[in-house]
């Protein structure tokens, strides 16, 4: 069996690498997929990459996640998605969320096969089977809602870190402040003033020996931000 631990973070301010911890406690013999900086968007080349390489496998397929945020933070997206891939059999691993790995809803669907009544009269046996049915039918929805309401938990924990980020930034005035900087008036944040210094003591761009790649990485901010600071601290040396 193959096991992927699959890792993802939205910003560069997050670390990784207590989803990779947390997978690698469980699970000694897995590769681990990192995606890095993909925020909300469902523009993720290593998870479409990890999809396609498991739809053509011949062996069977473990993926695991930290949370089922890490496979989507959107309700409908991520049912779908999970439904696929426990259709392909792939088997699915949420950490903090056991109860919705894809083996507890594939023994709620064995559920509906497993039992069968034989009394020897068909009226007792019609009765007895259609209430069996009945419950088994429902142990399959109650599955697939505890699925849903877990990715809609995940997309409405989203949802609230927006209103109070907003509601954060408003209150001290970082929206005002990002505002200023928009129309021209210079505007610093203790982290952009590091990540520039870095630029400027290291890149080979300005004397420095670590290649754009690398020094972005120790600057620690997304490549559309190092290139714009690039090109600010050039202007400042003209």
């Amino acid at each position: 069996m193959k096991i992927y631990g699959y890792c993802r973070v939205s910003t560069p301010k997050q670390s990784i690498q207590r989803q990779i911890d947390n997978i690698t406690a469980v699970y000694n013999d897995v590769e681990i997929i990192a995606e890095t900086y993909t925020g909300t968007t469902s523009d993720r080349p290593q998870w479409a990459k990890l999809k396609r390489k498991i739809m053509k496998a011949t062996e069977p397929v473990t993926i695991v996640f930290d949370s089922v945020s890490r496979m989507s933070r959107n309700a409908d997206e991520g049912f779908k998605e999970y439904q696929k891939l426990f259709n392909k059999g792939v088997s699915l691993v949420f950490l903090k969320e056991p109860h919705i790995n894809t083996e507890t809803y594939k023994q709620a669907m064995n559920r509906q096969l497993d039992v069968n009544a034989d009394t020897g009269d068909t009226a007792t046996d019609k009765m007895i089977n259609a209430i069996i049915g009945a419950v088994q039918e429902y142990q399959l929805a109650l599955a697939e809602r505890q699925i849903k309401l877990a990715f809609e938990q995940s997309e409405k924990e989203v949802a609230d870190l927006r209103t109070r980020t907003s509601e954060g930034m408003k209150a001290s005035g970082a929206g005002e402040k990002i505002r200023k900087a928009k129309t021209g008036r210079t505007f610093e944040t203790q982290k952009s003033v590091k990540a520039k210094e870095v630029i400027r003591k290291y890149s080979k761009s300005f004397g420095g020996a670590l290649p754009d790649s690398e020094c972005r990485i120790l600057a620690g901010v997304s490549r559309n931000t190092f290139y714009r600071y690039k090109n600010e601290l050039k202007k400042k040396t003209i």
